[in-house]
């Protein structure tokens, strides 16, 4: 009994003669826990693509980037991850509120691997997380349902020149946006954003 497929994975797989391929890749590369190795490869991330669907199965696939080890594997089966500020419509997150089931994808672009991890996500309080997640408005901890590494054959190999100024560092006041002072977004931010400032005032970190 196969923990991966259903009936129309394995309709393809018929069609195309792939079914025994299938489950030879299912018996030995897919896991439900994580390893020490799928911890170490996730916690130098400093990117995934988070994908959610709502209530109805309309999904939504997002990018979400921080530092490495703002992934952080808690145990074999449990990792966390901080909301940062975003653009306010909290379409992933509204959706992981309704429908809890994520897919996260980690591509390394440089070393040219990748990793599959499914499961059940929960929103909890920053101050579930410790140490705490500088800036993070909640977290998001996802129970570990199925893990897997994908062929990297497709994968583009391409080179991080920079990191992202926006993210919440310790050690540096965090930008504004430039689209946050657009005429359009200024008068309808949440009340206390930093753009709401002067652009010559400093703002807390």
């Amino acid at each position: 009994m196969s923990k991966l497929f259903r009936q129309s994975h394995r309709r393809l797989q018929r069609q195309f003669d792939t079914e025994r391929l299938a489950e030879r890749i299912e018996q030995r590369l897919f896991r439900e826990r994580m390893s020490d190795d799928d911890r170490a490869f996730i916690e130098r991330m400093d990117m995934f693509f988070l994908a959610t669907a709502d209530a109805d199965g309309r999904p939504n696939c997002s990018y979400k980037g921080g530092d490495p080890g703002f992934v952080r594997v808690v145990n074999e089966s449990t990792l966390v991850f901080p909301n940062y500020d975003g653009n306010g419509m909290y379409l992933s997150m509204g959706n992981a509120a309704e429908n809890a089931y994520v897919g996260l994808l980690f591509i390394d672009f440089e070393r040219q691997k990748r990793l599959r991890v499914n499961g059940v996500a929960e929103i909890a309080p920053i101050s579930a997380a410790d140490p705490p997640y500088h800036e993070a408005q909640f977290i998001v901890r996802v129970a570990v349902q199925q893990v897997f590494p994908n062929c990297p054959r497709y994968i583009h190999k391409m080179q991080r020149l920079e990191p992202s100024k926006f993210v919440p560092r310790l050690a540096a006041r965090t930008p504004v946006p430039g689209w946050k002072r657009m005429d359009w977004a200024c008068d309808v931010l949440p009340a206390g954003d930093p753009a709401r400032l002067p652009e010559d005032t400093e703002h807390p970190s």
